[in-house]
């Protein structure tokens, strides 16, 4: 980027896909309550040359988790689910053992930060437990229920007694499981009943609504970029991402709670702005309130520098030490399928970034350009505080 005209989002769209970084994506931006820009480029399916509209569907991968969070949250609000319920309560088999073999407790507080001990098969070496009991993601192995997938994370070692580490696991989705237990209502509907239908994201769910609008899913392999198909393994560095896009179209497999769903950038935008209004619809302030701090403080081992975590989200803490445009306090995700979305709460601002391409559309080049961008073209004035 050379000049200012370099440097406004529809630009850094425009390159990204002229570089052959991306093949399709959808950004959407609020500001102070308002729709104020959304942009499609590229193609939503490459081989049969298909646009990218506004209302494509993605597969959402981890974006799901700030949502299933809310849900979960809500249930605390009514008292249905407390904090430090142990998750034994609920999942009376599910007690995973340190490698001394002591079973400590793991509470909802513990799953909403990921403090809980559990890990990710895809950030764990091929040796690992995780590789040779075939644990499920929440991506990959259609068909798959819960409690399979359950029995085989309780045979794993916790990687730390809970509460001790952060360290970004299957946390969410044994939270789903505990979510449905305590109300005996399936995941879907709890999240379509608490968050979707009050905030009218009618394109999103733990199913497709419309394959017609569905995007094709690629990766970069380092040679190019190709389609992702089921049982694909994609390196993201040093971690190996088992996808299985077909995983949702199977009504078999379990609701990921962290990584489940499939949605539109307009209605993640309608669930990030109802969070940056401290819940409004779905939340009370208090809740949100509680969501936005810091529950795992920056510094914490296993947290990345300059980031704090909440209930359901990363959190800027530092934005010098993050290296991040975003304001002190901003809340921030992605997703591997290829997303990311922020809400930086001085400069009033939401936005979601729905890409099919990974890993550049999670955490690219195309994704810190977009962000300095879109921060920089919707300031708010210091008067307006």
């Amino acid at each position: 980027m050379n000049d200012l005209q370099d440097e406004t989002p529809e630009a850094v769209m425009d390159a990204a896909i002229a570089r052959h970084d991306l093949v399709g994506a959808v950004v959407c931006v609020a500001q102070d309550g308002q729709q104020v820009w959304q942009r499609s480029v590229g193609l939503a399916d490459r081989d049969n040359v298909c646009p990218m509209q506004e209302d494509t569907i993605f597969l959402l991968a981890s974006v799901t988790k700030p949502v299933v969070a809310a849900a979960a949250m809500k249930l605390v609000e009514q008292n249905v689910l407390h904090l430090e319920d142990p998750v034994s309560r609920w999942l009376p088999s599910f007690r995973p053992e340190l490698r001394d073999g002591s079973a400590p407790e793991i509470t909802v507080r513990h799953l909403l930060t990921h403090m809980s001990g559990l890990s990710y098969r895809f950030s764990e070496s091929m040796h690992s437990p995780y590789h040779a009991l075939n644990v499920s993601d929440g991506l990959d192995q259609p068909g798959l229920p819960l409690e399979e997938n359950l029995s085989r994370l309780v045979q794993v070692p916790l990687r730390f007694v809970p509460g001790t580490r952060w360290r970004y696991s299957l946390a969410m989705d044994v939270l789903g499981g505990v979510m449905s237990a305590a109300t005996g209502e399936k995941l879907p509907k709890l999240v379509e009943d608490i968050i979707l239908s009050p905030l009218n994201m009618i394109d999103t769910g733990f199913s497709v609504v419309d394959h017609k609008r569905l995007a094709v899913p690629y990766a970069c392999d380092g040679k190019g970029i190709v389609k992702i198909s089921d049982g694909m393994t994609v390196a993201m560095g040093a971690e190996k991402v088992i996808f299985a896009p077909s995983r949702l179209d199977n009504s078999a497999s379990y609701p990921s709670g962290g990584a489940g769903m499939a949605g539109t950038a307009g209605d993640i935008l309608r669930f990030l702005e109802a969070i940056r209004m401290f819940g409004r619809g779905i939340l009370s302030k208090d809740t949100v309130a509680a969501m936005v701090a810091e529950q795992v403080p920056a510094g914490t081992r296993g947290l990345s520098a300059g980031k704090a975590f909440g209930y359901g989200w990363g959190i800027i803490s530092d934005p010098e030490a993050a290296i991040s445009p975003l304001s002190p306090g901003s809340l921030q995700w992605g997703g591997v399928y290829g997303h990311n979305w922020f809400i930086d709460p001085l400069r009033k601002l939401s936005c979601v970034i729905l890409t099919n391409t990974t890993p550049e559309g999670m955490s690219g080049r195309f994704v810190q350009d977009m962000q300095k961008a879109i921060c920089r073209s919707f300031e708010v004035r210091q008067d307006e505080f």
